[in-house]
């Protein structure tokens, strides 16, 4: 839970001073219409990968298959959205990373790695008890 909450902070002051200094160069009207232009862009681009991912689901399903990957592409997509919605240059790029297919299987096979290793690793002591 501290992790988190220390990733949330870090993310938020970087974002709010990635603002600021592009405010001071570019001034606060293109910064504006660069909030507003990425979460309109987000917004649509949500919208129309999740109709898709929503066609490939039924699909897959359609022809006897679970629609394993686009299981999670769903939430990928979403957090993407989201991420172009809020205000802020970091969260933009990572949110167009998972919004483009491309670069969202990227992150898909990266994320299965993750999960892999997490399997993997010892989860703590297990201790029985004998009775005599």
């Amino acid at each position: 839970m501290l992790r988190i909450l220390l990733l949330f902070t870090i993310i938020s002051a970087v974002e709010i001073y990635l603002l600021i200094k592009v405010g001071a160069l570019l001034g606060i009207m293109p910064v504006m219409a660069i909030i507003i232009g990425t979460a309109l862009i987000g917004a649509y681009l949500a919208k129309r990968q999740g109709i898709a991912i929503l066609r490939s689901m039924q699909q897959e399903l359609s022809q006897g298959r679970f629609p394993a990957g686009q299981m999670l592409d769903g939430p990928m997509v979403l957090c993407g959205g989201l991420l172009l919605i809020l205000p802020g240059f970091c969260g933009d790029i990572f949110g167009l990373l998972l919004l483009f297919p491309p670069s969202r299987a990227l992150c898909k096979w990266l994320l299965g790695l993750w999960f892999l290793r997490r399997l993997k690793q010892p989860q703590g002591k297990v201790v029985t008890i004998h009775r005599c």
